[in-house]
């Protein structure tokens, strides 16, 4: 008997959220690697981040303006200004040598380091900069009017004001985003230590399938599958890697199996696990690996397989989890999204799969006919009074791959209700940016 499956062969019923629980169960995050540092955008950050040194270094400026000493701008203003003897010029990436005395400034640029003796910032705008007709390295000239009294650190960014040699600045876990690859770069890191990303093979089924850019012949349609799934896989943050098309045959999926298994971290197929299919694809899986295969409260895409190949290899054997979704279109991407999602993050080193949801008036009537958990493609738009409404993309069935790129959410219908009526509220899955206020 497959796993899975009751008695007299009967394929058990379970919720989306036990399904998830059974794959998830076992999965984990994947080994540790050094990439560079733009490679590691959306990676997990496997070990903590400590600062080899103070950012900044030294207490520099963060305005173009006269390094001075505070004390020689007291009083000063538009009407009784104070005059200073310009000592020198600095600018970014430079180091003033000597220091700032009484009654000097130095003419500094943002970033540069505060000459010693000065302890404020005067900004151009604060002085008769902007009344000079030629450009300072063009005409040099000895003093400066102060317009306003300075007081003491102003404009000045002190060392370490944002971090400090030996501070733990990233913990391990950290999930690198732009702002953080900003940060390991002020740290002068290259290359960062990361949870390696999962590589997927992508095995379609199916003698009517043929690879998008070849002449579709008579009785056959282009695999969308493979193309949505690896979509859905970058997105998720793996690696795909689409396998040729396998043939309704025994030798042609097992031959096809053994090439995905071959370097993967996750196999996912798509058709041969709902009742329908051609058995050739069942018995393979079922015979090459431990597969369950099972119906899950949900619509579209109720058939699904998971289980494990193991991999023979020089060092040993290693257990490749496989994830075996239903052959229509928009069932394949739903359930890949539930599950699959979930999946490459955990192996990720992630747990913020969960996509944001909403509350939101439905438009249409989304139809629950026998129990099970509907997920409805609708395009999500904020209300001008406040709240969200959602509409039907259309048609809903499983065939319909423009109804998933229509929608910006997935209306839900839950288990125990045969019905969301026009005007009632559900609970959306927002997977894409919402649309302008509706009127």
């Amino acid at each position: 008997m497959l796993a899975g499956t009751g008695p007299a062969g009967q394929v058990a019923m379970i919720s989306v959220e036990e399904a998830r629980a059974r794959i998830l169960d076992g999965i984990g995050p994947l080994e540790a690697v050094e990439v560079p540092l733009l490679e590691a955008l959306g990676q997990t950050l496997a070990a903590e981040v400590r600062s080899s040194l103070d950012i900044p270094p030294l207490a520099n400026t963060g305005m173009d303006g006269y390094a001075v000493r505070a004390a020689d701008t007291a009083g000063a203003t538009p009407a009784t200004p104070r005059e200073l003897r310009i000592a020198g010029y600095l600018a970014a990436g430079g180091l003033y040598e000597g220091s700032v005395g009484p009654g000097e400034a130095v003419r500094i640029m943002t970033g540069a380091p505060i000459p010693a003796g000065a302890d404020a910032v005067v900004p151009f705008e604060e002085t008769d900069e902007q009344e000079q007709g030629a450009p300072w390295r063009e005409a040099a000239r000895p003093r400066v009017r102060v317009d306003v009294e300075a007081r003491p650190g102003a404009n000045i960014r002190p060392a370490a004001e944002d971090v400090r040699s030996g501070e733990v600045v990233m913990r391990a876990g950290t999930v690198v985003g732009e702002p953080q690859v900003g940060v390991l770069a002020s740290l002068g890191l290259a290359r960062a230590r990361v949870v390696r990303r999962p590589r997927v093979a992508i095995l379609s089924t199916g003698d009517e399938l043929v690879r998008p850019g070849e002449p579709l012949r008579p009785g056959a349609i282009y695999d969308a599958n493979a193309f949505s799934l690896a979509a859905q896989v970058l997105a998720s943050g793996g690696r795909p890697q689409i396998l040729e098309v396998a043939r309704d045959t025994e030798e042609a999926l097992t031959e096809r199996i053994h090439e995905g298994l071959a370097g993967a971290d996750l196999l996912v197929t798509s058709a041969g696990v709902s009742r329908g299919d051609f058995d050739v694809v069942k018995e393979v899986l079922a015979r090459e690996g431990e597969i369950g295969f099972w119906t899950v409260r949900m619509r579209p895409g109720k058939p699904l397989a998971f289980g494990s190949f193991r991999q023979r290899h020089a060092g040993g054997e290693r257990r490749v989890p496989h994830l075996g979704l239903p052959g229509n279109p928009v069932s394949a991407m739903m359930t890949f999204e539930l599950f699959g999602r979930a999946v490459l993050y955990t192996m990720l080193g992630r747990d913020d799969w969960e996509r944001p949801r909403v509350r939101a008036t439905a438009s249409e009537r989304i139809d629950n006919p026998d129990g099970r958990r509907v997920y409805a493609r609708a395009v999500v738009a904020r209300r001008a009074r406040g709240g969200y409404l959602a509409r039907l993309t259309g048609p809903q069935g499983s065939g319909l791959l423009t109804s998933m790129a229509r929608a910006n959410g997935y209306a839900i219908c839950p288990e125990d209700r045969a019905a969301v009526e026009p005007g009632e509220e559900c609970e959306v899955l927002l997977v894409g940016p919402l649309e302008e206020p509706e009127a």
